[in-house]
C-alpha cells in the first residue's frame, strides 16, 4: 500500500475550500483585534474586529457559489464551512461583545449560550442538509435563523463603539443583580441564539 504523501490533504482542497478558510482567517483576525483592544483600549481595534465579520460573510457566500459553479461540493467542505462559521459568526461576535463591555457574570452566561446555540444550529444543519434539500443539490430552507445573522449584532456594536457607548456607557446601562453586573443589551444575543435553535423555517435565497 502506498503511504499518503505529507500534506496531501492540503492538495485535495477545492477552490471553494480556500474561500472557506479565508472566512475563518477573518474570524481569527477579529478575535486578535479584540484582544489588542483590551490591551491598548484603542477603539480602532474594535472597528477592525467588527469590519472583519462582513468580510467573513463575503467569503462565506463566495465559497458556496464557487462550489456550485465548479460542481465540487463535498462532505469535508460542508464541515469546514461550519467550523469557519462557528469562529466568524459565533465566537468572534461574542468576543466583540465582551470587548465592548458585556463582561458581567450574566453577560458571559448569555454569550456562552449564544455560541452554544450557534454550534448546535450548525450541527443540526449538517445532519439534516440532505433531507432539507429534498433530493436536490441545494437546501430549500433553513430551520432557525442562520448563524451569519449575527452580523446584525456586530453592526450594532460597531455603531455603539463609534458613539462611545462602551463599558458602563453601553446602551441600556448596567444593572446589578445578586451582586453581579448585567448589561441589558446582552439580551439581543439571547434572542439571536434562541432564534438560531428554533424550528422557524426560513427560505434560502
Amino acid at each position: 500500500m502506498n503511504r499518503p504523501k505529507p500534506f496531501s490533504m492540503i492538495r485535495e482542497f477545492h477552490l471553494a475550500d480556500w474561500f472557506t478558510l479565508a472566512n475563518a482567517f477573518c474570524g481569527m483576525g477579529a478575535l486578535f483585534s479584540v484582544m489588542t483592544y483590551l490591551q491598548t483600549r484603542e477603539v480602532l481595534h474594535l472597528f477592525y474586529a467588527c469590519g472583519l465579520i462582513p468580510a467573513a460573510l463575503v467569503f462565506d457566500i463566495l465559497d458556496g457559489r464557487i462550489a456550485r459553479w465548479r460542481q465540487k461540493s463535498s462532505a469535508m467542505g460542508r464541515e469546514l464551512d461550519s467550523l469557519a462559521d462557528v469562529i466568524s459568526f459565533g465566537v468572534a461576535p461574542a468576543a466583540i461583545a465582551y470587548g465592548c463591555g458585556m463582561q458581567g457574570l450574566y453577560d458571559r452566561i448569555i454569550l456562552v449560550f449564544f455560541v452554544a446555540c450557534g454550534v448546535s444550529r450548525l450541527a443540526r444543519f449538517n445532519i439534516t442538509a440532505e433531507k432539507l434539500s429534498e433530493g436536490g443539490d441545494k437546501v430549500k430552507y433553513f430551520e432557525g435563523t442562520p448563524i451569519p445573522t449575527s452580523l446584525v449584532l456586530v453592526i450594532l456594536l460597531w455603531v455603539a463603539a463609534a458613539q462611545g457607548a462602551l463599558g458602563d456607557q453601553m446602551w441600556g446601562g448596567r444593572l446589578e443583580i445578586g451582586g453581579f453586573n448585567f448589561h441589558p443589551l446582552a439580551l439581543l444575543f439571547l434572542a439571536s441564539g434562541s432564534l438560531m435553535v428554533s424550528r422557524i423555517r426560513i427560505p434560502k435565497i
